[in-house]
């Protein structure tokens, strides 16, 4: 079984990306909110691979760095020339020379690929097979190498599309470019790749008939062609991030979440759902949100590096910034905005209102308007509002400041000193009026506008 066999997966990240048209190398273009080398590496955990080796580009230090925020122990290579796959496979020379059992190469530019389908090549070697090869059913196979197979369905060899014969490019079985190789015979096998060919680049996939000249097999195992989507281009991107979307969607919702319109959600590769969760329209999911059970998202709601509390209700229109956490019944309504800020129990804060770097008391009610004034352009202050607190509409909170439990802040006050448990603040002017001052200035203007 693969559990029992050591594995080593080799992740080719070295790609320039220049139909990107970006400064940003390929790789680290994100699918629902995780770069594609981040996807591949999810997947490669989830199959139960123990040894990690990433190929990359020379100077490519951004590539490495987010290799190893994803996979501490991961070892990375650098491709100094770019000579065909198998020379960059050969790269990690070292890592595959320490041993194992499965050898799988994987590329970075390939995030959908799944946990699953890596456990399948795996078996396949488990199997005996010398090699195992990732195919799918093209629906256009131009451009593709194509995966030549005899009548009992093994593997005999992989054509480059430049390579193949018009009788071989009829063939709709393509190569998707993962594969696994049997890791005791594998630098033995990469080492007599040649470059005869019409690019004269080093192919991996003439592994394939190397082994079969060893006296092993070769076989295929299929995925469906939007697993193994390659990514080169911003139109190519759009579709991942499709079939990425559309993936989590339906296990939101086959987990318990109700969508109005799920093709209107966006989420992320790691939001984090309760069950009896309602999203409604137009709702878009950042990195790193986790909503509990029974919450409500309405509809237009922007949520990023935020937790929600059980039975919450968001938005419509709302913004949960990055540290913002509400526990349970907590109400943040329209037009409201939440930035590292912890909203309690039950408290309310219903409308156009900004609450930034504070703590919200259990029960507190913020009236429509409020804003916790956080920053003097040097630095943030907290502000502490206690439980049942009311804040009246349209005031102004200066931080570092302290409103008791049970405290009044009076409508339109700009409060900068600390307010005591159970009083009431005012911090307005003193109402002034003149009786019958409008209806003079009427008239004087008036008269001075007739003049003109």
């Amino acid at each position: 079984m693969p559990s029992q066999r050591k594995a080593l997966a080799v992740v080719l990240a070295a790609g320039e990306g220049t139909r990107m048209k970006s400064d940003r190398p390929k790789v680290l273009h994100q699918v629902a909110g995780r770069s594609m080398l981040a996807h591949v590496l999810a997947a490669v955990a989830v199959a139960g691979v123990e040894s990690v080796a990433v190929v990359v580009g020379p100077g490519r230090n951004d590539v490495r760095d987010e290799a190893l925020r994803l996979a501490p122990h991961a070892r990375v290579f650098v491709q100094a020339e770019r000579l065909g796959t198998a020379h960059a496979v050969l790269a990690a020379r070292e890592a595959i020379a320490d041993g194992c059992d499965d050898l799988l190469v994987l590329f970075a530019d390939t995030p959908l690929v799944t946990g699953a389908t890596i456990l399948a090549l795996r078996a396949a070697l488990a199997e005996g097979a010398g090699v195992a090869a990732l195919g799918f059913a093209a629906a256009d196979p131009f451009g593709y190498g194509r995966l030549l197979q005899d009548d009992s369905g093994r593997l005999l060899a992989i054509r480059e599309e430049k390579d193949a014969s018009d009788a071989e490019r009829a063939v709709r079985l393509c190569n998707a470019g993962l594969m696994a190789i049997d890791g005791g015979s594998a630098l033995d096998w990469l080492g007599r790749i040649g470059a005869a060919n019409a690019k004269g680049e080093f192919y991996l996939t003439d592994v394939i008939e190397i082994a079969r000249d060893a006296g092993r097999t070769a076989q295929v195992v299929r995925a469906e062609e939007t697993e193994v989507l390659g990514v080169n281009d911003r139109i190519q991107l759009a579709q991942a991030e499709a079939v990425a979307q559309n993936r989590l969607r339906r296990a939101a919702m086959a987990a318990g979440v109700t969508m109005v319109a799920p093709e209107t959600v966006f989420l992320c590769a790691d939001t984090a759902f309760g069950r009896d969760v309602l999203i409604e329209p137009h709702v878009v999911i950042g990195p790193g949100v986790s909503i509990a059970d029974g919450a409500v998202i309405h509809a237009f709601s922007h949520l990023e590096g935020a937790s929600v509390g059980a039975g919450a209700t968001i938005g419509p229109y709302a913004r949960l910034r990055p540290g913002a956490r509400l526990a349970e019944k907590a109400k943040v309504g329209n037009f409201v905005e939440i930035k590292n800020a912890n909203v309690a129990t039950g408290a309310k804060v219903n409308h156009l209102t900004y609450i930034g770097d504070a703590d919200i008391g259990a029960n507190a009610n913020i009236g429509a308007g409020t804003i916790t004034c956080n920053y003097d352009g040097f630095f943030k202050y907290r502000t502490e509002i206690g439980e049942n607190a009311f804040i009246g509409s349209n005031s102004a909170l200066v931080a570092p400041v302290k409103i008791g439990a049970g405290a009044y802040v009076g409508s339109g006050s700009v409060v900068t000193k600390n307010v005591a448990a159970d009083a009431l603040v005012v911090a307005r002017g003193r109402q002034m009026e003149k009786a019958g001052w409008a209806a003079s200035f009427r008239a004087a203007q008036a008269a001075k506008k007739a003049a003109k």
